[in-house]
């Protein structure tokens, strides 16, 4: 007989959910709403990145000089400066969205997976009751996961207009370049857009409420990346805290708890998540959230009402896609039968696309200088591999943690150009339990910048 899974909402935690259910051969169908992809796709993470891939671009630019490149007019003048055009970035921006959730919808009808376009609500009895253009549709299932995922917070002091108080949802209208940027909130999504709107040559000020530039980060590496932001020209404002933002005209004022008030043309908000579970039936069907409105998953993704199953930002577990995606495919996983490892947080790769992009996984130093666990550990600077030299990178470093006594790595942090990347070696070390020696004893290209983790790793052996 075959299960039917119902999907309620199209992000990474919910196709990639389908994608299992459906080639594991259950009867799969997706109710979502505002298009395939959700917002990691449409509204989040791949438009940032493809925002901050042109901010790298300039950043690239702005070193060329010291590298023995320089740039000419038309008339042989020596160019003194290079300017963006936002309204063609964006564009490209909100092209590759689309067509990055069209490519998702097609790979979702190759594999049998039925895409309704509507709301999707739970119903009793497993059921899912999607409103659509047409009227409402009652689904019936076997499994039902709810992946609804989360929206941009907001105050009541501190509203948007999508003109210019945005959410980092709203930025990509912007078709003129900000006079004076500022953005609201120091964690990962405002120093993000702080860096990249910075690299793009635009004056910036991050108001941040905590001691330092993201405070939920390696405190090494949050220096790094303040002392950075701040050298290249930014106006960063630590321990004050905004009371409002509001708006006259074509001026943005942010009023701080202190009295102070910052101005400028524009203003970024980028105050947290809010989980998008409101009117979904939870309560009716058993589903239990908590304070913050956040799902309630254990490790395999259930949540506390049989046969539903959560997964990505409603949950407030993780809040990345790549998390999110996993735990819809655990999910399916689990439900149907096939081999499943429960979600191990402290194997969770993550990056934070600044610049320099500050890259973890496993275990942190904050859980080392708390007693948390027991650990070695070696930071190396970049500024002396060989690579790093070439390309007039100075900022930046590869620390590892390992075990004491046996040398199993299980933890590190990069800091420098894609991290994203740099870290995979170091996750693999993570993930199968490998040794600092291990890790020190595979070849690496000569130069490179992951040469220094097999330096690090090397640094760790212990006679």
């Amino acid at each position: 007989m075959t299960d039917h899974i119902v999907i309620v909402g199209g992000g990474p935690g919910g196709y990639e959910a389908a994608h299992v259910a459906a080639q594991l051969g259950a009867e799969v169908t997706v109710v979502d709403t505002d298009g395939v992809g959700g917002s990691a796709v449409l509204t989040d993470c791949v438009p940032s990145k493809t925002l901050i891939a042109t901010a790298e671009l300039m950043t690239d630019m702005s070193t060329a000089r010291e590298l023995g490149v320089n740039f000419h007019d038309h008339e042989g003048d020596a160019a003194t400066s290079i300017a963006v055009d936002l309204a063609r970035v964006n564009a490209r921006v909100k092209q590759l969205a689309a067509d990055q959730s069209t490519d998702i919808a097609a790979r979702l009808d190759r594999d049998g997976v039925r895409v309704v376009t509507g709301r999707g609500r739970l119903g009793p009895d497993l059921t899912v009751i999607a409103t659509t253009a047409s009227g409402e549709e009652t689904l019936r299932a076997d499994a039902i996961i709810v992946a609804t995922g989360a929206a941009p917070r907001t105050l009541p002091s501190a509203q948007p207009d999508g003109e210019r108080i945005l959410t980092w949802e709203q930025v990509y209208d912007l078709t003129e370049v900000p006079e004076k940027l500022i953005v609201v909130g120091s964690g990962v999504t405002g120093a993000e857009f702080a860096s990249a709107y910075l690299s793009l040559g635009i004056d910036v000020t991050l108001v941040s409420s905590r001691d330092r530039v993201l405070p939920g980060e390696d405190a090494d590496a949050s220096a790094v990346l303040e002392e950075v932001l701040t050298r290249r020209g930014m106006h960063v404002l630590g321990k004050s805290r905004m009371q409002s933002v509001t708006r006259d005209g074509d001026e943005v004022t942010v009023t701080l708890t202190d009295g102070r008030t910052v101005t400028g043309s524009h203003c970024i908000l980028a105050l947290g998540s809010i989980p998008n579970t409101a009117d979904l039936g939870l309560e009716e069907a058993g589903v239990a959230t908590d304070d913050g409105g956040f799902i309630t998953v254990d490790r395999v993704s259930r949540t506390t009402a049989r046969g539903i199953y959560a997964a990505g930002d409603c949950t407030g577990v993780l809040m990345l896609a790549s998390v999110a995606a996993m735990q819809g495919r655990i999910a399916m996983w689990h439900f149907l039968g096939d081999a499943v490892a429960p979600l191990d947080l402290k194997k969770v790769s993550s990056n934070v696309f600044t610049s320099p992009e500050i890259a973890t996984v496993g275990w942190s130093q904050q859980a080392v200088d708390a007693g948390e666990i027991a650990a070695e550990v070696v930071m190396l600077p970049l500024a002396g591999n060989a690579r790093a030299k070439m390309q007039g990178v100075r900022d930046g470093f590869v620390k590892l943690f390992c075990r004491p006594g046996t040398g199993i790595v299980v933890g590190g942090v990069v800091v420098g150009p894609r991290a994203s990347e740099l870290i995979h070696p170091v996750s693999i070390a993570v993930a199968e339990s490998l040794t600092a020696d291990q890790l020190a004893h595979a070849f690496t290209v000569y130069p490179s910048m992951s040469g220094s983790i097999a330096e690090a790793a090397r640094r760790l052996h212990r006679v």
